[in-house]
């Protein structure tokens, strides 16, 4: 019985979070950190900032990622299947019927301005949850570099248009940070070695 209710909680909480965080992804990060973190105490603010790492660096939409893995964790397969179709359908059903008469649809000038009104509000969402996502990271020297990096790249790539996919700048932050990484190892590892011998 139990188990039962909190599949529903689940679900209801994910179509509701499917439902109302227009623009997908990084606009979700809200809503699911006061669904989840704040509200039902499924995880904290540390996983949350794991969770949506690996999300966005595994292949498919950040918002299916973490759904499919906040599920998994608080009722295993059948949490993690529970939670993808939920905050999947609200999409799902909205551009199947959209679909059914785009043109019209589009021409309306109504629905021109809510899309304008839309896309600002996604926009806040968006810089809110990465300016929350980065007060609550832990952060060095490395970090403050490669967001200066990515940060001056992407000005230069959106000013001078040029041809620049932002997957290479995932891969290079990702290399540089395995770099640094395995060097720490190694020097710690060597002055671990130095102390024994001491």
């Amino acid at each position: 019985m139990k188990k039962i209710k909190l599949a529903l909680l689940l679900f209801l909480d994910y179509l509701k979070i499917g439902l109302f965080s227009f623009g997908g992804g990084y606009a979700m990060i809200p809503l699911i950190e006061k669904t989840f973190v704040e509200k039902r105490k499924y995880l904290t603010q540390d996983e949350l900032l794991n969770i949506v790492s690996v999300a966005e660096a595994t292949p498919g939409v950040i918002a299916i990622n973490c759904a499919t893995y906040i599920g998994y964790k608080v009722l295993g397969f059948i949490g993690s299947l529970i939670s993808t179709i939920a905050v999947s359908l609200p999409s799902f059903i909205i551009i199947l019927i959209i679909s059914f008469f785009y043109d019209k649809f589009i021409e309306v000038k109504i629905i021109q301005a809510i899309i304008t009104g839309l896309m600002v509000s996604v926009t806040f969402l968006i810089l809110s949850a990465g300016i929350k996502l980065f007060k609550t990271a832990k952060k060095d020297a490395l970090s403050y570099i490669l967001i200066a990096f990515s940060l001056v790249t992407l000005l230069l790539v959106k000013f001078f248009n040029i041809n620049f996919s932002t997957i290479y700048m995932i891969l290079i932050g990702g290399g540089v940070s395995l770099l640094v990484y395995s060097l720490s190892l190694l020097i710690k590892h060597k002055k671990e070695k130095k102390e024994e011998k001491d």
